[in-house]
């Protein structure tokens, strides 16, 4: 497991980066102490037509009759 000082790592941030996006684990250490691991975000998974179907009333923005009091 490869590990990067911090000024290193700045030099070298998009090559860290993409190594990452390949699987490799990238640390990234300050006084030999690892302080930080580069990671890929793992995207959010969709599906489209998930909700297919559902339909917003006219009255999806009208006050709650339980808050009027609240409001005055």
């Amino acid at each position: 497991m490869p590990q990067y000082n911090v000024a290193e790592a700045k030099n070298r941030l998009s090559e860290l980066l993409e190594r990452a996006l390949l699987g490799e684990e990238v640390i990234i250490a300050k006084d030999n102490k690892p302080l930080a691991r580069i990671t890929p975000l793992t995207p959010a998974s969709r599906k489209p037509g998930k909700v297919k179907g559902i339909v917003m009333t006219p009255d999806f923005d009208a006050p709650l009759e339980d808050f009027e009091a609240i409001l005055r």
